[in-house]
């Protein structure tokens, strides 16, 4: 077991005075299955009236709006979690079963339609294809696609931004780990394995010392449906395990952005982000 604290700061300085801005912020992990949240909160300059609501995926959202004029805008999110180890049940289910299954519940059904940021290349459908075609069963297909997926891409930072696609990222071989995510999640869509994209932080250190604090910053993996969801981390080619520690899940990117609004003001704006993460016990 593993007891985190995240420090996630981030936000946006503006080339003149901004009049009113309206946002939202995914920032906050919930406790589930692997993860329980001892404490978390998030700490807005300049100081706004805050709305709190669990968006349609299941994610915490801030829901905020600042109507004084400001040249920053800064979101301080801590939070403080046990995570342990996660299971990954080893299911055996046929491709009709598998059809069966995810074709009984909204949650199944609504991860199997790419988007436009997973929408995978011809050649990766394809690579997928060969895969399920030597597999015996869809798991066992899943983990070998994600495993392709993350041993052809190069983790590489600067060389895609958030509105990069699966495709475009595959064209250069070269992304970072929302690129990756995509990529699998594409890969898995096409062979009619429903799979969705999550967000979250890592502790990049597995021997991590207690009361140690590192940079980190946030991260994105996949999990699948073959009985049960099941987590795995394509950019590192590792389970999910007591390292990470989820915050929220969507159909690709768009779904769980940490940050995003609209606002009256100058044109120009540039993004900063900081994560620092402590092993506490």
């Amino acid at each position: 077991m593993n007891r985190l604290r995240i420090r996630h700061v981030t936000g946006f300085h503006y080339e003149g005075e901004v009049t009113a801005s309206y946002n939202e912020a995914r920032m906050l992990p919930a406790s589930t299955e692997g993860q329980l949240v001892l404490y978390s909160n998030v700490d807005i300059l300049p100081i706004s009236s805050l709305h709190s609501y669990v968006d349609y995926w299941g994610t915490r959202v801030s829901s905020f709006e600042i109507l004084t004029p400001h040249k920053e805008l800064s979101l301080s999110a801590t939070s403080l979690v046990e995570v342990r180890p996660r299971t990954h049940p080893d299911h055996r289910l046929g491709w009709e079963e598998l059809a069966d299954a995810a074709s009984a519940a909204t949650d199944y059904v609504e991860q199997i339609a790419q988007t436009r940021r997973t929408l995978p290349p011809p050649e990766v459908a394809s690579l997928a294809r060969d895969i399920l075609d030597e597999s015996d069963n869809p798991c066992d297909a899943a983990l070998a696609i994600c495993t392709m997926i993350g041993e052809s891409v190069e983790y590489m930072q600067g060389v895609t931004g958030v509105h990069t696609t699966a495709a475009e990222a595959w064209a250069g071989r070269r992304g970072v780990c929302q690129d990756i995510a995509h990529l699998a999640i594409g890969a898995l869509r096409s062979v009619g394995i429903p799979a969705r994209y999550v967000s979250g932080y890592l502790h990049p250190r597995s021997d991590a010392v207690i009361g140690e604090t590192v940079a980190g910053e946030s991260h994105a993996w996949v999990e699948w449906f073959c009985g049960s969801w099941r987590g795995f981390d394509p950019t590192n080619l590792i389970d999910i395990g007591d390292r990470h520690v989820t915050v929220g899940h969507g159909r690709d990117y768009n779904d769980v952005a940490p940050l995003r609004g609209v606002y009256a003001g100058p044109y120009s704006s540039s993004l900063f982000v900081t994560v620092e993460i402590t092993r506490e016990a």
